[in-house]
């Protein structure tokens, strides 16, 4: 099973248009290109959102099969994630059934989302299917009630403690969706306590995105960025594009490095 990417780009998420920011990648073509340039500025991994013709989110097997193509063959060296993300439009069985189709290296799944239903047992077993087929899957947990729920299915065992790979997202439900480095101390505590062998990545909305980041590197987790959850960079000017938003990470960390030493 692949590694969890160190910097992983969100380029376009479900939700966002051009009218959002004009740079906003939604063709396949506009996706492969923005791929070529994050992995140009230090980008390991990306996470696919695919859009439908007229721009709406979409879980459609065949266009997320088509993109990976495409995109192996310009991004070779980068890990390609997909995502389940529902947006109010799919099911728990709906979402599953995308994976058990394309067959990625990698997933990104909700764990309330596809525990949304109450069948504990299908998601169980999703995800036995999936470590199975050698697909690595990133657990999105979104704050306590995630974290309480994924306690009890590592505890019994439904979820395995090995290979583990977690999306902590910070900001989702703060006011305007303004994520702070303080918000990364509940989730590390709890990793802490409950799966310190696991794999863990940051995900940060609003205008301090940059800061959260380098905060959880410099506790040893791993990243995404992108304009899925911010277009902001640090000094409050919105970034031109994707790889902006990487190189700027990039250039943090290195100045860190250089500081420290």
């Amino acid at each position: 099973m692949i590694p969890l990417p160190k910097l992983m780009v969100a380029p376009n998420g479900a939700r966002k248009t051009k009218a959002d920011h004009p740079a906003l990648p939604i063709t396949i073509e506009e996706i492969v290109a923005e791929a070529v340039a994050c992995h140009a500025a230090g980008a390991d991994g990306l996470h696919l959102h695919v859009r439908d013709a007229g721009g709406g989110h979409t879980l459609d097997a065949g266009l997320y099969t088509e993109t990976l193509t495409e995109l192996r063959r310009a991004v070779p060296d980068m890990t390609l994630q997909i995502t389940t993300e529902a947006v109010g439009q799919y099911t728990p069985a709906e979402q599953r059934a995308v994976v058990d189709q394309v067959k990625p290296e990698a997933v990104s799944v909700s764990l309330a989302e596809m525990c949304v239903d109450g069948d504990i047992a299908a998601a169980v077993a999703f995800y036995a299917r999936c470590a199975e087929a050698d697909i690595a899957v990133q657990h999105i947990l979104y704050g306590p009630t995630d974290l309480a729920l994924m306690s009890d299915l590592l505890r019994d065992g439904r979820i395995k403690h090995t290979s583990l790979q977690l999306l902590f997202v910070l900001g989702r439900y703060s006011e305007n969706q303004q994520s702070t480095p303080e918000d990364i101390a509940p989730f590390a505590t709890w990793r802490t306590a409950t799966c310190p062998e696991s794999q863990w990545a940051v995900c940060a909305f609003g205008k301090r995105e940059t800061d959260c980041l380098v905060a959880t590197h410099r506790q040893g987790g791993h990243l995404r960025v992108g304009f899925e959850n911010s277009v902001w960079n640090a000094d409050g000017t919105v970034a031109a594009s994707n790889a902006e938003r990487v190189a700027e990470l990039r250039k943090a960390f290195s100045t860190e490095s250089a500081a420290a030493s």
